[in-house]
């Protein structure tokens, strides 16, 4: 005669008190694993956290440099007060202001180099306190509706106070703290109303966002940018600059004229690339399946990836086609 199954023969009460600490511990261990989770994300998130502060890094006296979250500044200082180019995301404008109080004079010009709202959301505040500067486009542009589809962005018109009120077609030159600054369109570059800003004694150029160092950068196609604008611009500012002017980019670390050179390379080489890819009829996504040559790769690891290079790259040579 076949003997029950072993569990069978164990008294219903064992049973029961088995199945009770075998819950104990599965509960336990789940908790234990959620806790953990939990805490994980946590450390996480506050890694993580946007602290909304600036750094400040001293360029030359009177010049700093600063980074937030959104486009770089460079803040003059000196006798007749603060000057800067641009002004960041309007939630950083508590900690520009903060950044700025550490500086004598007052705020008195704020230059915008071109309209995206990472360079001049910070003017809905510190429009009430300086003289706003920018290029006549960039004024049509913020006091209207914009939209950047390839980041689902949408810009509603800025109040007046937020607007430029002094705004020039080709260029325009102020004297300010023993300084001559120019501040020159680019046309049809990062977007159709770009100026560099140009600090004539200190030797020192904000590039706005005609210079993104050491990454593949953002042209704005649906604003009239071009890829191969931004080359031609940045081949005329060349002659302009030096081995030692500091060069300041709209995004990412202080520069010179080397590596904006490189960037430069960069533009063309991969403008080149993508444009005889296209000539062999070759769709977007083929492209972006079939990529940029391995010299180009270090380019996207910063503000945009490779595949969304291309297709901006794609996109603006389309564009030029048409014109």
């Amino acid at each position: 005669m076949n003997k029950l199954p072993l569990f069978l023969q164990i008294p219903s009460r064992q049973i029961l008190a088995r199945f009770k600490a075998m819950a104990f511990l599965v509960i336990t261990a789940l908790s234990l694993m959620m806790f953990c989770l939990t805490a994980g994300s946590a450390v996480a998130e506050d890694h993580h956290a946007d602290k909304k502060i600036f750094s400040v890094t001293d360029i030359k006296p009177g010049f700093h440099f600063l980074q937030g979250k959104g486009g770089n500044i460079l803040l003059s200082n000196g006798k007749e007060g603060l000057l800067i180019v641009d002004s960041d995301y309007s939630e950083m404008t508590p900690a520009l202001e903060e950044a700025l109080a550490k500086f004598e004079g007052g705020l008195k010009y704020v230059l915008n180099t071109h309209w995206h709202g990472d360079h001049t959301q910070g003017n809905q505040v510190l429009g009430h306190k300086a003289e706003i500067i920018a290029h006549d486009n960039v004024y049509t542009r913020l006091n209207s509706r914009q939209e950047v589809k390839l980041f689902n962005m949408v810009s509603e018109p800025y109040e007046e106070h937020a607007l430029p009120n002094i705004t020039f077609d080709h260029s325009l030159t102020l004297r300010f703290n023993g300084e001559t600054i120019k501040a020159l369109h680019l046309p049809n570059g990062h977007t159709d109303g770009d100026s560099i800003i140009f600090f004539e004694n200190a030797n020192i150029v904000h590039m706005g966002d005609h210079y993104f160092n050491g990454m593949f950068p953002f042209v704005d196609v649906g604003s009239n940018g071009s890829v191969r604008g931004v080359a031609k611009n940045i081949a005329g500012m060349l002659d302009k600059i030096d081995d030692n002017t500091v060069v300041v980019p709209g995004h990412g670390p202080i520069s010179n004229k080397k590596e904006l050179i490189a960037f430069r390379e960069m533009l063309i080489g991969t403008a080149n690339e993508v444009e005889r890819m296209m000539e062999e009829s070759m769709p977007l996504e083929g492209i972006q399946e079939k990529g940029l040559s391995d010299q180009w790769k270090k380019w996207g690891n910063g503000f945009l990836n490779e595949k969304l290079w291309i297709s901006i790259v794609h996109s603006s040579l389309e564009q030029d086609a048409k014109k």
